[in-house]
Formats: structure tokens, C-alpha cells, sequence
């Protein structure tokens, strides 16, 4: 069982592209506005502010040239951007000096303040105010000062002070502080001798800190996180953010774990240009106390992408973990704990109109399996496309060179190169669409066997030609009619795809990058039945599809249900079974007909949706794989979903063992009042007799701070590494709870959010249709 408090007020500041926009800012109803009259005034352009204008209304007035001025009545001053409203005012001349008091409000572009009196230096356009109360605009800061100078610089220095974001006459957070300084220019804030209430309890005192009152970032220590677990013992971070430059910046976090040791964590965000930004990250625990023989954990990460120029594209991605379980057991920045591959993407692309050119680099790394993928070193694609050639005859070139590496000698490597040239005439209209194309699948590979021990011989050359035609078409009918005392627009859409590609035996050639599709709805009508290319399998087939949709009076789709399956003419003699990548196991496709495929996406009763999936085995009548979801979905925020899934014969990765899934499970988000939400999940493993997941939460959120509350208990991934723990030393299950707090104001990282709390474990929320609701 484990259980986390953890306190995350956050200052990680945002490192965007030119143009993005800013995620922190405030929503309108957090705004605090002054109780008071907001002036808007036209400053001169480019005119200092000493120089520009002065005007001064009043009830009365008397003056003496050269004196003093006397002003009585609803006083206005203004000049620029400044203006000061007061029941009397005096203005020596020779002093250059307004005196004002009596319901005295000063204002400028950047906040409004009231005072029991004020004096400004219009020479050096400095002012203090005295017992005053302030509002920056367009933000939730306000606050009360004793005195409250402006510099000439029109820089805040206030003494004997505080400020929050929450409503005026709410508590919930105040921060107290001797002194504090507020630069206009860099727009941050500098506080000393301060201390942090909590509901008028002091709960922090803070010598020294820096606050953002924008968007800027700034150099120095974020606030820490704390929290207790039994897998880790007690735990403290403390992130401290250099601000190298306007587009570089670093966190690092020294991590500390007193069950496991120092964890140290470095995230370094760069920007290179208008169009292009990366990452890197380093983490690193040295002598892990949690592991029987102390070994060192660590990952490096990089990623990069972006645009060099108009035409040309660049992405690379890499990422290392010293072992299986670092997402399982560590709180990694880059994966989550269900993510079990690591991608080594390097590419770069360059992309005219009419045809584009790439190159790249491919490396993944499995977690928990012993086999390897291949490694792509490299692969290089040209692709042309000239669309209308020749009385609407598109024409359509694509071609690939892959050389396929391997880490073990073992295995045999690869050159391959593939030239696919098409022709095709495409004719679309309201009716329908027919479209007929002629394809070459020219296929050429180089092999090398190395220390290959496959049951079949593979040959050092081979040549692959075939020829493939395709025949697709599709008809819409539509009609008005009334169902359920409603009026509807029904559309009927038969398609067929006539689909004939030549044989040749490839048995010869190995498995690279191949593995069979899945046949749901959409897949019945591809063109190939294999990913990859080292096996293309022959086909004289038939597909048959049918879609009927409904449509209200606003034509909103309200209904969808597709229906199709694959009749075979001949039998394919090319297919692939079960396979490692030292040899194939070649079977042979015998039956007369694909799996029945059908989809169901419906609105059936107001605010009710359901969205299901099956693929069945006409032949042997077995299910072969099926979804079903039901939502309530009675507005944005709100959210009751059921939900079942079955796929028979699943092959676990770790044990080679075919199972059968079968699950059940419910989600729900729903606001029990307008700040307080519940979010839940359950899934239960109807096979196991045991629940796989459970998820509850609570969360609270207002103007000024948010806090959830939340269990986990979910079945744990644990896979077998060379640390010396093995998966029967490891738990089965995990649980937590998990008290998570933020401060807004305080560079706090926003509302957590209710979607990431769907979002929030084994089981990702998803839409059950495509449906406009």
C-alpha cells in the first residue's frame, strides 16, 4: 500500500515557439477587478511620460503663479497613461509636487490602487502611497501594503505588505511579506522576510523568493515536493530552473528517496529558431537501496523536430533505460510506467508539391522481450505524385531502399529496395465514387544469412514482381424519413472493392518488418493483409461494405452502423503465422471468407451513446475480437461510461502463453457541486475473478487554489531484468493514495485538470463515436 502526500506548487515556467500561446493566464471569472472605476486614457506615443500633458479637473480650485495650487471636489488628474483620482489635491509648482488625499484611487496601465493619501514627484515621476490597497490588471493579484512607492522606473516597492489570488474577502491563501519589489521591465516580483498562510495559519516562512506577475521566466529554486510511500520511504524534491537564455532553459531536481537514494533529474528545453525546439533529459540513481544487488539506474532522452526551412523537415528521437522496471519503479519526466517501448528515430525530409524525399534511421528497443526488432540503417523514400496526367489518369510513384540491421549474428540482414509505380482514374460525385488502379509491386532483396539458423533457406537474392489491381466503388442513396416522431435524413452506402494481386512463393525471403492487420471495418478494404513488405500476399477477393447513417434537422449524425466481409474467389497461398525473427512460420490461408466486421455508433436516447465493434468468424462462429461502450454523456463535464472488450487468444509477451481477455469496466466524471468534482474508474478481469484497475478521485478547485484527493489500485507491469530481482520477487498489484495541492498565483501550474484524471492510468478514456455531440 502505498500512500503519497504530495505539496506541488510549481513555478515551471513555459518555453514556447514564437507562436504559441501562453497556458497560465487566468480565466475571465478568476479575474479580480478593482471596486472601482477603471480610466482609460491615450498616451502620446514616443513622448516621455514627464513630458506629456497634464490635466486636472475639480469642483473649485485656487492658485497663486508660481505657488501652490488648490484643487477641492471629484479631483482628476492625469497624465499619460497615470491617472489620480482624490477629494482634494495640492500642487506646488515650484516643488513640482502633487499632494492628494480623500478617496484617493492611482492608476496606470499596469494596476489600480487606493490610499488614504498620496505623494507624487512629477519630475522624477515617482509616487508613495500610504495605507494602500492594490490590483494588477488582467490578473488575480491584489493586495494591501502600508506603503506602496513607484519608482521612476515604474517599479513597485511596497513595505509591510501582502498579496493573493483569491476573491476579495476569501482567505483560503495569503502571503505576508516585509518587502516587496515588483520590476515592471522583467515583470517579477521579489519578496523578503515573507510568510505563507493557509486559511490565516502560517505554514511557511521564506526568507528570500521571486514570484512571476507574467508570463516571463526567471532563473532560481521551484517549490518542493514532499511525499511518504512505502516502495520509496520518505521522499523530497526540490527543482531549482536556470533561465540560460530567451530559447534554452534547464531544470534540474535532486530527488531524494530514503529507500532508495538520490535520484537526480536534468530536463534542458531548447529552441532552435522560429521552427524548431527539442528536449533532453538525464536521470540518473545511483546504488538503488529498493534492489537486492544496489545497481545503478539511469535514462537519457533526447527529441528534436521541427522546420529547417519551407521544404525541409527534421525529427529525431532517442531514448535508453539502464533496465526493464525503470518506468515501473521510478517517476521518470519521459515515459509512463505502461509504455514498454523506446523509439531511436533519426529523420530528416525534404518536401516539394508534386514529390518529397526522406531519409531515416530506426532502432526500437522492447521492454521485457528477449527478441530484438530489426534495426532500419537506413532507409531512404522518394515518393511522386502527378495528380490529373493524362485525362484524369493520376499517376502515383513511391519507392523505398531499407537496409536491415540486427545486434546479434544470429539473425540474417537485409537490403531491400521496393518500387511501387500506380495509375489510377478517379470519378467522384453526389452519387458516388468509383475508382480503378493498376499497380507494380517491384521488390527486390539482398540477404545475408550471417549465423541464420531458420527452417527455411533463405536465398542471397531475390526478385519479386507482382502485379495488383484495384477496383473500388461506392453508391449513396439517401431518403427523408420519420422515426420515433422525428424527421431524419438516412443515408444508404453500399461499397464493394474488387482487389486481385499475383502470386509468388516467399518463403525465401525473411521476416523484417511484417505482422498481420487486424480485419475491423476499415481494414477489410485495404490493400494488403500484412504490414511491411516481406510478405505480400496473393488475393483474388471481394469486399463487400455497407454504411447507413442518420442525420436530424441541424444534421447532426445520430447514427452509423457499417457491415462488411471479404469473399475469396482463391485461396491466398502467402501467410504468415507465428514467427520469431530467426524463421518463418509459413501457413497457408484456406477459407472462403474474411471475418464479418461491423461497427454501431449511435445516439439512441438524448444524452445516451453507444459504440460497439466485432469481428466474427463466420465459419468456426467464434468471436474473434468485440467492444461495446455505453456513455452518458449529459454535457461537456459530465460522464458515465460502461464498457466491455474481448480478444480471445492473446499472446503474453513474457510467458508465450495464449489467453483470452475479457474485461468489464466503468468511468465516470461528474461535478458534485461547481468546484468540487468526482472522477472513478473500475475494471474487472471477468476471466481472473479480480479487479485490474480501481481509480478514485476527488477534486476541488477555486480562483486561488485546487486540491485532489485520489486511490489507485491497478495490476503492476513487471517484467524480468538482469538487476537480480525477478518477477516473483515483485508485487502484482499496486495501490496509493496520492493528495496533490496547488496554489495558484504562486507560478502554481494551473487547474489539474479532470481529463487528466480520465486520462490517469491503465485504461485512457476514448469517445466510443465520432458522432457531433
Amino acid at each position: 500500500m502505498q500512500i503519497r502526500y504530495l505539496l506541488a506548487i510549481s513555478l515551471f515556467p513555459q518555453l514556447v515557439l514564437a507562436n504559441e500561446t501562453a497556458e497560465l493566464a487566468p480565466t475571465d471569472q478568476c479575474i479580480v477587478e478593482p471596486p472601482v472605476k477603471r480610466y482609460t486614457t491615450t498616451p502620446q506615443q514616443d513622448t516621455p511620460l514627464n513630458l506629456q500633458q497634464i490635466k486636472i479637473i475639480s469642483d473649485s480650485s485656487s492658485a497663486k503663479m508660481g505657488d501652490k495650487a488648490r484643487f477641492n471636489g471629484d479631483v482628476s488628474f492625469s497624465q499619460g497613461s497615470r491617472h489620480i483620482a482624490a477629494d482634494t489635491a495640492v500642487l506646488d509648482q515650484a516643488e513640482e509636487r502633487l499632494d492628494a488625499n480623500g478617496n484617493l484611487v492611482f492608476q496606470d496601465s499596469m494596476f489600480t490602487v487606493t490610499a488614504d493619501s498620496l505623494i507624487a514627484q512629477m519630475r522624477t515621476n515617482s509616487a508613495t502611497l500610504s495605507g494602500a490597497q492594490y490590483w494588477m490588471h488582467g490578473q488575480q493579484i491584489h493586495g494591501e501594503a502600508e506603503k506602496l512607492e513607484i519608482t521612476p522606473d515604474n517599479n513597485l516597492h511596497l513595505s509591510n505588505t501582502n498579496f493573493t489570488t483569491c476573491p476579495p474577502g476569501d482567505t483560503s491563501w495569503l502571503l505576508e511579506a516585509e518587502r516587496i519589489k515588483i520590476d515592471s521591465t522583467e515583470e517579477w516580483g521579489e519578496l523578503w522576510d515573507a510568510k505563507l498562510k493557509i486559511g490565516n495559519v502560517p505554514v511557511f516562512y521564506i526568507p528570500y523568493m521571486t514570484i512571476p506577475v507574467s508570463e516571463k521566466r526567471k532563473s532560481g529554486f521551484l517549490f518542493p515536493t514532499i511525499s511518504t510511500s512505502t516502495t520509496n520511504g520518505v521522499e523530497l524534491a526540490t527543482p531549482y530552473y536556470w533561465n540560460i537564455a530567451p530559447e534554452y532553459d534547464l531544470t534540474f531536481t535532486p530527488h531524494y528517496m530514503s529507500a532508495r537514494g538520490l535520484f537526480l533529474k536534468s530536463d534542458f528545453r531548447y529552441l532552435a529558431g522560429d521552427d524548431q525546439a527539442g528536449r533532453l533529459n538525464v536521470e540518473y540513481l545511483g546504488s538503488d537501496g529498493m534492489l537486492e544487488s544496489k545497481k545503478d539506474r539511469y535514462l537519457y532522452h533526447w527529441e528534436h523536430q521541427g522546420a529547417i526551412n519551407k521544404n525541409w523537415r527534421v525529427l529525431a528521437n532517442y531514448t535508453d533505460v539502464s533496465d526493464n522496471n525503470y518506468f515501473n519503479d521510478l517517476n521518470s519526466d519521459v515515459n509512463r510506467a505502461t509504455d514498454n517501448q523506446l523509439s531511436r528515430i533519426g529523420e530528416i525530409a525534404y518536401f516539394e508539391s508534386n514529390w518529397d524525399v526522406s531519409a531515416r534511421v530506426q532502432d526500437i528497443k522492447v521492454l521485457g522481450e528477449d527478441e530484438k526488432p530489426y534495426q532500419v540503417m537506413p532507409q531512404i523514400n522518394f515518393n511522386y505524385r502527378s495528380p490529373n496526367l493524362w485525362h484524369g489518369l493520376d499517376f502515383d510513384f513511391t519507392s523505398e531502399a531499407t537496409n536491415f540491421a540486427h545486434t546479434e549474428n544470429q539473425y540474417a540482414t537485409a537490403t531491400r529496395l521496393h518500387l511501387e509505380p500506380s495509375v489510377s482514374l478517379p470519378i467522384h460525385g453526389p452519387a458516388g465514387s468509383f475508382t480503378s488502379e493498376l499497380k507494380l509491386l517491384q521488390t527486390n532483396y539482398w540477404q545475408q544469412q550471417n549465423g541464420y539458423q531458420g527452417t527455411d533457406e533463405l536465398d542471397s537474392s531475390v526478385n519479386r514482381t507482382l502485379p495488383q489491381v484495384r477496383l473500388h466503388g461506392q453508391i449513396n442513396f439517401e431518403r427523408f424519413t420519420n422515426l420515433f416522431e422525428q424527421n431524419y435524413r438516412q443515408t444508404l452506402e453500399p461499397q464493394f472493392q474488387y482487389l486481385y494481386v499475383g502470386y509468388k512463393d516467399q518463403s525465401n525471403i525473411g521476416i523484417y518488418d511484417t505482422a498481420q492487420l487486424q480485419e475491423d471495418y476499415h481494414g477489410l478494404f485495404r490493400e494488403r493483409r500484412f504490414s511491411g513488405l516481406d510478405r505480400i500476399a496473393d488475393a483474388n477477393q471481394m469486399t463487400l461494405g455497407l454504411t447507413t447513417r442518420l442525420f436530424d434537422e441541424q444534421n447532426r449524425e445520430k447514427f452509423k452502423f457499417s457491415i462488411g466481409q471479404i469473399y475469396y474467389f482463391e485461396d491466398s497461398e502467402v501467410g504468415i503465422g507465428d514467427f520469431n525473427f530467426q524463421g518463418t512460420n509459413y501457413t497457408q490461408e484456406a477459407t472462403s471468407n474474411s471475418v464479418l466486421a461491423a461497427e454501431l455508433n449511435t445516439q439512441i436516447y438524448n444524452d445516451w451513446f453507444i459504440g460497439g465493434a466485432i469481428q466474427y468468424d463466420t465459419k468456426l462462429s467464434e468471436n474473434k475480437k468485440s467492444e461495446i461502450t455505453l456513455d452518458f454523456r449529459p454535457s461537456a463535464n459530465k460522464l458515465i461510461q460502461f464498457s466491455y472488450r474481448y480478444v480471445p487468444d492473446l499472446v503474453n509477451s513474457n510467458t508465450n502463453e495464449s489467453v483470452n481477455i475479457s474485461q468489464t469496466g466503468m468511468r465516470a466524471a461528474w461535478p458534485l457541486t461547481d468546484s468540487l468534482y468526482l472522477v472513478g474508474n473500475w475494471y474487472y478481469d471477468l476471466n481472473e475473478s479480480r479487479a485490474v484497475e480501481t481509480y478514485t478521485g476527488f477534486q476541488y478547485e477555486s480562483c486561488c487554489w485546487a486540491v485532489r484527493l485520489s486511490y489507485h489500485y491497478r495490476i503492476k507491469t513487471n517484467y524480468d531484468d538482469d538487476l537480480s530481482d525477478t518477477i516473483e520477487n515483485r508485487e502484482l498489484f499496486e495501490s496509493g493514495v496520492y493528495l496533490n495541492f496547488v496554489i495558484k498565483g504562486l507560478g502554481g501550474s494551473g487547474p489539474l485538470g479532470v481529463g487528466d484524471m480520465l486520462n490517469d492510468g491503465l485504461f485512457n478514456y476514448r469517445k466510443p463515436l465520432y458522432l457531433k455531440n
